[in-house]
């Protein structure tokens, strides 16, 4: 009797009372290169139950941590009543993200309590695993971005590890860069070069000097913030005809290399009017693109309606939108066959929800995805649930170290191109290793999951009617 007592124990949650969990604290930690600048998100409980998420890429961890004394003391198994407390402070793009974070270390921390994956607290899956694209990476230092370069490497990724989706970043003022002999773009003075120079250093600064002390080079950010700020419709250049030529060139190097049935997508092609992307775009559809992404910001629904009848290139736009009504506007008037949601500026059921909707106006959605294993398998968890989920971005094959950012899990988190999801509870891994991370701390960051005491009584009155 007592040998089959101890037996039945072994697979009963004996720690876990989920009616009675309280959320007790909230804890960060900020890594560099991981790939870009990633920011964790710890949930504590009263029964020593913990639940991780991660905030957007690049973001701020100021946006969880002013929402902790609106957490504090609750049962962080009403996901969707804590989500909707705090929903209102979802901004645009990495404004959503602390509100992101903390929603999927609820479903984590959930899945825990009641002992269930994540996806399963979704309604089940539609498939096993998340399809995965690959992107060319971000850490490898000197890399080419001419056309055969970026498709040899790419097919490099595939023959490893079996990726069957690829993606490139190819933007049409890195090319005036490669070549300013030619006269790619028609552009005022030094107008492209300025443009260039402010986001190469915006970029650089916010990836590794967050620590840069108060002086005047907070000013020279500013100023390269407000270029890089500019949208669009109201930069000076537009692209010439051997600017057209050059680029159709680059992508026909890379098919080239990796050939017309592999799906290649384009990102970052550069900041385009409506008449030039269309110029461009029917130039491309030759080389059979899965899609181009993010040829305008996401919230010009009637340009990127207007141009998805200009070309046959299929249209890509999505990851700086956070909630089920930013998207509405886009799917409801199917400005894109693509959307391209990011779990860590939306949060899981919302990503689902905003899927559904895309799915009743026959669009599809794949993920962006530039962050830790965190967010890979929150995506994939979602993912799985979503049936018009395609699959997920990957921009990590140069971080060695990636896949030893969380323990407890089964080997590599991508495996021959897919994130299969198990029946293991919550986001289907135990913890952060702290010995990893604590060698890639963000610069300015150098404490791991430090007191946040200090949010613990930030409140204010947030009802948004009188």
């Amino acid at each position: 009797m007592s040998e089959n007592y101890e037996s039945t124990l072994n697979h009963v949650n004996t720690h876990s009372r989920p009616s009675e969990l309280k959320i007790t604290d909230m804890r960060f930690v900020d890594l560099t290169g991981a790939p870009m600048h990633c920011t964790l998100v710890k949930i504590y409980t009263n029964q020593g139950i913990t639940g991780i998420g991660e905030l957007r890429d690049f973001g701020s961890r100021t946006y969880a941590a002013m929402l902790k004394g609106r957490l504090l003391g609750e049962n962080p198994c009403n996901v969707d009543k804590l989500f909707r407390r705090i929903k209102q402070f979802m901004g645009p793009a990495r404004q959503a993200g602390g509100v992101a974070g903390i929603e999927i270390a609820l479903w984590d921390l959930a899945g825990k309590a009641f002992g269930v994956p994540v996806y399963q607290m979704l309604g089940g899956k539609f498939r096993d695993a998340a399809r995965v694209y690959c992107d060319l990476g971000v850490n490898t230092p000197g890399l080419k971005n001419d056309g055969y370069s970026m498709g040899k490497r790419l097919k490099k990724f595939v023959d490893e590890d079996g990726y069957t989706m690829v993606k490139a970043v190819l933007g049409v003022e890195s090319l005036q860069m490669r070549y300013p002999d030619e006269e790619l773009i028609s552009a005022p003075g030094n107008y492209v070069e300025e443009f260039v120079k402010a986001s190469q250093y915006n970029f650089e600064f916010i990836k590794h000097h967050r620590d840069t002390a108060y002086g005047p080079e907070f000013q020279q950010r500013n100023r390269a913030f407000d270029i890089v700020n500019t949208q669009s419709p109201y930069l000076m250049y537009r692209m010439t005809e051997r600017g057209l030529d050059r680029y159709e060139e680059e992508v026909a190097n890379m098919r080239e290399v990796l050939g017309y049935k592999m799906p290649l997508a384009i990102d970052h092609l550069g900041y385009l009017n409506l008449e030039d992307a269309a110029k461009l775009l029917r130039r491309l559809e030759k080389y059979n693109l899965l899609w181009a992404e993010d040829l305008f910001p996401c919230t010009y629904t009637e340009e990127y309606k207007r141009l998805s009848q200009m070309t046959t290139t299929p249209l890509a736009t999505g990851e700086d939108l956070s909630t089920l009504e930013s998207f509405e506007d886009l799917i409801v008037n199917r400005a894109v066959p693509i959307i391209h949601p990011d779990i860590c500026s939306t949060g899981i059921y919302e990503a689902k929800k905003i899927g559904d909707l895309a799915q009743r106006h026959r669009v599809a959605m794949a993920m962006h995805m530039c962050e830790t294993p965190v967010a890979a398998l929150a995506t994939a968890h979602m993912g799985v649930a979503t049936e018009n989920f395609i699959a997920t971005e990957f921009n990590a094959p140069d971080v060695p170290w990636w896949n030893d950012i969380i323990t407890g899990y089964d080997g590599k988190v991508i495996k021959n191109g897919f994130i299969p999801v198990s029946d293991k509870p919550g986001l289907g891994f135990d913890d952060i290793n702290d010995e990893v991370i604590k060698e890639h701390l963000m610069p300015g960051f150098p404490d791991m999951w430090a007191s946040t005491d200090q949010w613990n009584t930030e409140y204010s009155n947030d009802r948004l009617f009188s």
